[in-house]
């Protein structure tokens, strides 16, 4: 983990790029006190040790089944599965047995992904993997100070530029999405934990991979009329906030890898492009 000092940062962005109603255009100074937050998401390798220790069952595999894209599923897969989505959703395949151990489902496993970020995690799984590390989720504001490393108002955790001098700094979608994906950045589904280089404050991946769980319960109004220290959210909702965007994010579709951007799901919510990071106070 690594200690994010105390100090305020502007939270928000004024960009033109922004999804004005996610909540994201509005750009706050807020004050936080120190924090601790992991460089990387949790592995596959550390969910395991917790499983191990616990027994715990993931709601996925209490539910049965989750979401897998499309294009990491075998064609005879695809040919027997009936997609199970929402409308305007196609891309997403309701997997029986898919769950974080077997990321596509029967027949796939993580024995060469144990440095890979955990998938298909709720929100209520995150928490529970805290409570047994004696860690805790960050707020949307610890993660977004996090992930800016230090830089202000920039547009990617990095700069202003998406691939500066023709280099690929993050895992996201690259070709005709949701259809071709020609991997320029060399990863089609998630890359490892520690993939790319670290912001200015060593995290890695807080662009694109999977994405992050937050501690904050979701609203797009909430910011316009608080502005305190130390924000935790509103205290009730019926979903989360997720930030960092993953590697099915595209330009044409989601361009949520800017770090001022968010999105949410349901608590028991899990698909394999969701993940987590932990924090702690100091």
């Amino acid at each position: 983990m690594v200690r994010i000092e105390p100090g305020a940062f502007l939270m928000g962005t004024d960009s033109d790029e922004a999804w004005e109603a996610d909540g994201e255009k509005l750009v706050q100074s807020i004050e936080l006190d120190a924090y601790w937050i992991s460089r990387c998401c949790v592995t596959n390798r550390e969910f395991a040790a917790f499983v191990d220790d616990t027994g715990f069952v993931t709601e996925a595999e209490r539910f049965g089944w989750s979401y897998v894209f499309h294009i990491l599923l075998p064609k005879s897969t695809l040919k027997r599965l009936k997609p199970q989505n929402v409308q305007g959703l196609e891309w997403w395949y309701g997997v029986q047995g898919a769950c974080w151990k077997k990321p596509e489902g029967p027949g796939s496993n993580i024995k060469k992904r144990l440095d890979y970020p955990v998938i298909h995690i709720s929100w209520n799984d995150a928490l529970a993997y805290c409570q047994w590390k004696g860690h805790r989720l960050p707020t949307e504001a610890e993660w977004e100070k996090a992930a800016r490393g230090g830089l202000e108002q920039k547009m990617y955790a990095w700069g202003d530029e998406l691939t500066p001098d023709g280099k690929h700094r993050c895992n996201i979608w690259q070709g005709q999405f949701p259809t071709s994906n020609t991997a320029e950045d060399g990863h089609v589904g998630p890359a490892p934990a520690r993939s790319f280089r670290a912001n200015g404050f060593g995290l890695y991946n807080v662009a694109g991979n999977v994405w992050e769980w937050c501690h904050d319960w979701y609203s797009p109004t909430w910011r316009l009329t608080h502005d305190g220290p130390n924000p935790e959210g509103p205290e009730s909702g019926d979903r989360r906030v997720m930030k960092g965007g993953s590697y099915l994010c595209h330009n044409s579709y989601c361009n949520r890898y800017r770090v001022a951007a968010r999105t949410s799901n349901t608590p028991d919510s899990s698909t394999g492009n969701i993940g987590f990071r932990t924090a702690m106070d100091d």
